[in-house]
């Protein structure tokens, strides 16, 4: 059966539905088709343990997407309309190192100092530094990532109007993990702050890194790791609202097969039960870029592109274990206790660097000190969970690639009980005991879950310099427009890549809305 709307969106994650709703408030009918059962993609909240939990399966941290002016001006409504609320808990980040010391990141930047300090108070003086100077250039660093590739300067060429850009392109271009060691002397605190660069599970060793020791520490610092209440699915309930009061359509259990092909046009889509889905106006995809160059006869996109995708590298594994806890997480040690929204283990920078070389080597590698998120939304969200219980997310990067003659579907286990082993002498609440419900997943699981996490990879594909920018996802087409006309890609291997950040989406919706004839500037400040 066919389907008619003026624009139509294979895949329904948070940078989809933005895109969709800022056409939808230029007034154009979107509708949007998903493979999974649900919309959100990464950004969705599930009954993964039960009717009684809320989930967030991947993205629980919203303070990059509050950065967004889809957010921080409320473009949509989503806050003054839709009643999005959000904590910003602390402490920030409470880690745990190898040999049992420990550091809190606290809202307040002198606290944190106070607590680097312990370990090197030259080191506390660097990491002021890293936010004063970072500070200086982070409105242009801002700017430049929410106007699309070729619409407006880059953020080099915005850099290099600055009286230190020279210091920042410079710092742009290094592996992280080089400027820690530069800027960083003493073990624990390179340790802290490539635990904290480390959160887009990016090799920190990679070229084009850099700028991850500095804009992580800034972020958290001002905003803390910024939780939505109810959930990070309640940033996609306002979308989908947003979406069905201004006449578009999300449907869900719709897997995208093929697109649609006319006079060398991209016309729509055909789902895998054979229904098709015509668009008047536009196919936008989030189908992760691997994926879609399949959709269509590869003589369409011709030989860069399919080279660029063949190439693309889709980035470092993750595995996740979700638990229902009847007690707190208090993190304990010699000096107290500390309860925090964001904790986990910090390893030292080499395990950090050995697990990314490792992944990029494609061999296997199970690291003794595993680098661990462990998220705690219910101590500032409580309804998350029933009275006095607490859900504990813990994840980490591995190596897509396991020991010989061995199988995710039981390593996985392995893996998380090393997590819990590092974790439980400092987290008396996460001893079996305690633990009521648990679910494990590989990085095979996360890929079944959700198609787009390619090899059960989080954000789209690696960042470092040969994928990000103008490379991103492939040189030459940066800018949403695909080699088929009438097709635009969003999503996580598109524009700054993933995590919950919005910016893929709105920068996309300002291409559409260009060819489309409007000025975006009707539905959205222009920066």
């Amino acid at each position: 059966m066919d389907f008619t709307s003026d624009i139509v969106v294979a895949g329904a994650g948070h940078n989809s539905l933005i895109t969709a709703a800022y056409l939808a408030k230029a007034g154009h009918e979107c509708l949007l088709l998903d493979a999974r059962a649900i919309p959100g993609g990464g950004c969705a909240t599930e009954a993964l343990l039960g009717a009684d939990y809320k989930i967030d399966t991947c993205g629980t941290g919203h303070t990059l997407i509050r950065m967004n002016p889809v957010l921080l001006l409320d473009e949509l409504g989503l806050i003054s309309d839709y009643g999005l609320h959000f904590f910003e808990p602390d402490p920030v980040s409470h880690v745990i190192f190898p040999d049992g010391e420990q550091l809190t990141q606290w809202l307040n930047l002198d606290k944190t100092l106070a607590e680097i300090a312990r370990f090197s108070e030259r080191d506390a003086e660097a990491y002021a530094r890293a936010f004063r100077e970072f500070d200086e250039v982070a409105s242009i660093i801002g700017c430049a990532r929410l106007r699309p590739h070729g619409m407006g300067a880059s953020m080099q060429e915005s850099l290099k109007e600055h009286p230190r850009g020279g210091v920042w392109l410079r710092r742009d271009a290094m592996a992280a993990a080089d400027l820690i060691r530069r800027e960083y002397e003493e073990p624990h605190v390179r340790a802290f702050v490539a635990w904290l660069a480390s959160q887009p599970l990016v090799p920190l060793d990679s070229p084009g890194t850099g700028l991850l020791a500095y804009a992580s520490i800034y972020g958290l610092q001002r905003l803390s790791w910024s939780i939505l209440q109810g959930g990070s699915g309640m940033l996609i309930t306002a979308l989908t609202s947003f979406l069905e009061k201004h006449g578009s359509q999300i449907l869900c259990g719709k897997q995208v097969c093929r697109l649609l092909v006319d006079d060398g046009r991209c016309v729509g889509v055909e789902t895998a039960d054979g229904d098709r889905y015509l668009a008047r106006k536009a196919v936008i995809s989030t189908i992760h870029i691997k994926h879609l160059v399949g959709m269509a006869d590869a003589d369409l996109w011709g030989e860069d592109f399919t080279y660029g995708v063949e190439t693309y590298d889709v980035g470092m594994s993750a595995y996740a274990g979700y638990y229902v806890l009847d007690h707190a997480p208090e993190v304990v040690s010699s000096s107290g206790s500390r309860l925090a929204v964001k904790a986990g283990a910090a390893p030292w920078l080499e395990d950090v660097v050995a697990v990314g070389r490792a992944a990029k080597d494609q061999v296997p590698y199970t690291p003794d000190n595993p680098w661990l998120l462990m998220a705690t939304p219910t101590l500032v969200d409580p309804q998350r969970a029933p009275a006095g219980q607490h859900t504990v997310k813990i994840m980490g990067p591995h190596t897509w690639e396991i020991p010989s003659g061995r199988d995710w579907s039981d390593y996985k286990y392995e893996v998380l009980d090393r997590a819990l082993e590092v974790l439980r002498p400092h987290v008396p609440a996460l001893a079996s005991e305690h633990i009521l419900h648990s679910f494990v997943r590989s990085p095979a699981d996360i890929e079944r879950a959700n198609q787009h996490m390619v090899q059960g990879t989080l954000h789209g594909g690696d960042r470092s310099y040969a994928f990000s920018g103008s490379h991103r996802p492939v040189p030459g087409w940066a800018a949403h427009r695909m080699p088929i006309p009438g097709l635009y890609q969003t999503g996580g291997t598109t524009s700054i890549g993933g995590s919950i950040t919005g910016i893929p989406g709105r920068n996309a919706a300002q291409v559409v809305l260009t060819d489309l004839g409007h000025d975006p500037s009707g539905v959205m400040t222009i920066v």
